[in-house]
């Protein structure tokens, strides 16, 4: 047990039954009456996000997440495998798990997977990858009053918005967060 005093992000907490990974919090002192914490939850298996308030000072149970480094070897029918970096065990986890990690994800890429209880939660990848673009169609100059994108295919078969003068066999820059394109990458 824990008291929300210990609140942080990334803390995971047990409500209702659930597990909820703490996203943002703000503890808070209105000029009159007690102190509270405002918090944004993420359900770790739904995905869905809420707004909570805690009194300051109320007991809540966090539950014990171990994150570990573990690298993705290969795709076996629709579960993935995954490599432990310290003792070499392999896990299977399910597409629920890994989501749309798995539209950046290449065989050898670092991942943290949380577990709890032995059963993986979540999949964290790293803020940006770098990817190659397989397929796009060749940017048309003219025709725009500004700099213009273009669909383009990478090596996982995710589909991302690119500058126009980008051309196939170009290495870019990914965000994992949302697949937006960062930047060229030279070799």
């Amino acid at each position: 047990m824990a008291t929300t005093n210990d609140i942080k992000n990334g803390t995971v907490l047990k409500l209702e039954g659930n597990l909820w990974n703490v996203i943002e919090f703000q503890h808070v002192k209105p000029g009159k009456g007690g102190a509270f914490v405002r918090t944004k939850l993420r359900n770790i298996l739904s995905g869905k996000v809420v707004d909570k308030t805690f009194n300051a000072g109320l007991k809540i149970e966090t539950a014990t997440v171990d994150r570990r480094d573990y690298t993705f070897l290969y795709q076996d029918g629709v579960d993935y495998v995954f490599m432990d970096v310290q003792d070499y065990d392999q896990l299977t986890v399910t597409p629920e798990v890994v989501g749309d990690a798995k539209n950046f994800m290449l065989e050898n890429q670092q991942v943290i997977i949380a577990m709890h209880d032995g059963a993986p939660l979540y999949l964290e990848m790293p803020a940006s990858v770098v990817l190659e673009i397989t397929y796009t169609e060749p940017g048309l100059q003219g025709d725009r009053s500004s700099a213009g994108t273009k669909p383009a295919t990478v090596e996982t078969g995710y589909e991302i918005q690119v500058p126009l003068f980008l051309e196939q066999g170009t290495r870019v820059k990914v965000d994992t967060r949302d697949g937006s394109y960062l930047g060229r990458v030279t070799d």
